[in-house]
């Protein structure tokens, strides 16, 4: 059996919450500046945004997070050990 390459390694999750988010606005800037797929942005309205993003840099979104306001609930799971079998 041929082996599955993933193309983005990291289930990157986090909540951000700050002042005047805007759901539309962080999934636009994630889209436009980092490579991934499986974006989601959901939120706002006072909520902290919800951010589920498959990469290979999660520290990006990280520091993407922390720049609009405080992150917390980080889970960065390496997919291809998963596939694998292996803890992720």
């Amino acid at each position: 059996m041929a082996e599955q390459s993933i193309e983005f390694r990291y289930d990157t999750q986090l909540l951000i919450d700050g002042d005047d988010l805007d759901e539309d606005e962080i999934f636009d800037y994630i889209t436009g500046h980092f490579e991934g797929d499986s974006l989601l942005a959901v939120g706002g309205d006072g909520d902290p945004i919800k951010i589920h993003f498959h990469t290979n840099e999660p520290w990006k979104i990280l520091e993407y997070g922390r720049s609009l306001g405080e992150i917390y609930d980080i889970v960065v799971e390496d997919m291809d050990r998963q596939s694998r079998g292996l803890q992720g």
